[in-house]
């Protein structure tokens, strides 16, 4: 029987909920039970495929295509268990659903309403697909008192009522701010918001509270007598000097011991914290450094590449280094006067990300060209890739090759896809059609020539998997060209007309892949791309 934890958050955003339900799994995980985490979002979009990564970061995308939040990411780096369709569940898709079954009938004629089809909708969304499990951990996301978000409250007390006894806990993420003209903390806001979520039928169980000092036994006393709550179910969450020190801080805290006697699990097996011992220990004892820089689009906002950072201090890990990230906006490099060498000399690899749209893709070459010039350990990602294949065509002399997703061109490199095959068969997709899902999503096989650099990288495998994210493919009937310049087509799609990984045998490390590896890194298993990568830059940080 799989028990459910319900995770809110109140007083502000952004308080670390996704973080905070991620190392709980681990916690439980790392005492022998079997976790699955889902994330419930309020917003109306179907999913966050369309939306920008400056309003809600990166897309994550899992094993069988979906575009979900970036705290799936969290949740798969944290427990190594991968996230699925049935994993993130938005109001629009709940919507769409509902819509969909009244259009046909069948509803029977029923007024169709917010209870109790909407919240049914939901409670069968947390329910699915758990019966091996020993624990499903259910975010909400949002804010106690956002309009939009009612409906999955509302689902949750139902759940809660409806629920075996000790089969359902709850645990509120709050604040607990410091006001520094006082020189003390702030219970109150922590008191109000236990106070909205309880008119709402939801007394929590546990409260997570976040602070950036110390949370004295007297305030936790305080707040646990004004909250209904013991005072050893007042967690204290400081901010962590790194993200993997987070669940190693959590259970000294005696989150998971509390979490479990809400349960009346008082027999529960010790944990086997040592996985995270040596990640902590790989990440604040490192015996070296290197400096990457990531020249992006978006590097505005770094959530856009979060998967990206964390797989980057994987491959840190893996080599036991500390990686330096140096972002650098792709339209700096396009401008009359841009001094590239001065940038990008100082860097020992060169890493150029995924990304839609023109901006910034001549900045990309560039970045591209210079990697191979000065031969400085490069990694292509998705556009990245895309970019070193353009470059290739215009050295082979195609001086005007371009991608399609640019505009019109009389060589184009890149071009839209709109058919390809799957494990499902053939795909199609319409060039004017809907954007939102159409992409090639979830994950793909790719064959990889034997005698291959990115093969050694993948241990000797000429057979691989990985997670796509993209509308544009590179262009097959340029590739005797591109080879003409030293780039190798390293790795194909099984039927052989999609690239999937190129590569320069007579560099140091160029690799492009139309794959995105960031998404399948973890702390305790870096994805051996990054690893390969770091240990390319931290080579040449002894050579500059």
């Amino acid at each position: 029987m799989a028990r459910y934890i319900f995770i809110t958050g109140g007083v502000v955003s952004s308080l670390g909920k996704g973080l905070m339900a991620a190392s709980l799994a681990a916690l439980l995980q790392a005492r022998g039970y079997k976790v699955r985490i889902r994330k419930f979002d309020p917003y109306l979009n179907v999913d966050p495929g369309t939306m920008s990564p400056y309003q809600h970061g990166e897309v994550y995308v899992t094993d069988d295509g979906a575009e979900t939040d970036l705290d799936l990411g969290h949740y798969e780096r944290f427990t190594g268990v991968s996230a699925r369709q049935s994993d993130n569940v938005t109001s629009g898709r709940v919507y769409q659903d509902i819509i969909a079954r009244e259009r046909r009938g069948d509803y029977l004629g029923a007024t169709v309403q917010v209870i109790p089809h909407v919240t049914d909708e939901i409670k069968a969304f947390a329910l699915a697909d758990t019966d091996d499990l020993d624990f499903v951990l259910c975010e909400i996301g949002g804010t106690v008192g956002d309009i939009e978000s009612l409906p999955f409250m509302e689902a949750i007390r139902q759940l809660r009522n409806e629920l075996e006894p000790f089969q359902t806990l709850s645990v509120h993420v709050t604040l607990v701010p410091y006001i520094a003209a006082a020189g003390e903390l702030k219970t109150k806001p922590t008191q109000h918001s236990v106070r909205e979520l309880a008119a709402l039928g939801i007394k929590p169980d546990v409260l997570l509270c976040r602070s950036e000092h110390e949370i004295p036994d007297g305030e936790r006393r305080k707040i646990a007598q004004f909250c209904n709550v013991r005072p050893e179910s007042v967690i204290p969450a400081l901010d962590a000097p790194s993200i993997y020190s987070v669940p190693l801080q959590y259970h000294e805290a005696g989150l998971d011991s509390e979490v479990l006697r809400g349960f009346g699990i008082t027999d529960a097996p010790k944990p086997d914290l040592s996985r995270w011992d040596d990640v902590t220990d790989r990440y604040f004892n490192p015996e070296g450094e290197v400096t990457i820089g990531v020249v992006g689009k978006y590097v505005g906002l770094q959530d856009a590449y979060k998967s990206l950072n964390e797989a980057l201090v994987h491959g840190g890990l893996a080599n036991r280094v500390k990686v330096n990230i140096e972002w650098i906006d792709a339209e700096v490099f396009e401008q009359d006067d841009a001094d590239i060498a001065a940038q990008l000399e100082p860097l020992h690899g060169i890493l150029v990300p995924g990304g839609f749209g023109e901006r910034g893709s001549e900045g990309k070459i560039a970045s591209v060209r210079f990697a191979r010039e000065r031969n400085v350990p490069f990694f292509g990602i998705c556009l990245g890739m895309q970019m070193a294949c353009v470059e290739a065509a215009r050295l082979a002399g195609h001086e005007s090759a371009s991608s399609t997703e640019f505009g019109d061109t009389d060589e184009p490199v890149v071009g839209i896809i709109t058919e390809w095959m799957s494990e499902e068969g053939l795909q199609e997709r319409e060039a004017g059609g809907d954007l939102g899902g159409t992409m090639r999503l979830g994950a793909y096989d790719a064959k990889l020539a034997a005698n291959s650099h990115i093969s050694t990288i993948y241990g000797g495998a000429t057979q691989i998997s990985e997670r796509h994210r993209h509308r544009y493919e590179v262009n097959g009937a340029y590739r005797e060209a591109m080879e003409g310049t030293g780039l190798m087509f390293a790795g194909m799609s099984p039927d052989g007309l999609l690239p999937e990984t190129v590569e320069r045998p007579d560099h140091p490390w160029f690799v492009g892949v139309q794959f995105h590896p960031e998404l399948k890194s973890r702390p305790f298993e870096p994805h051996p791309l990054f690893d390969g990568f770091i240990s390319a830059a931290l080579r040449q940080s002894r050579l500059v």
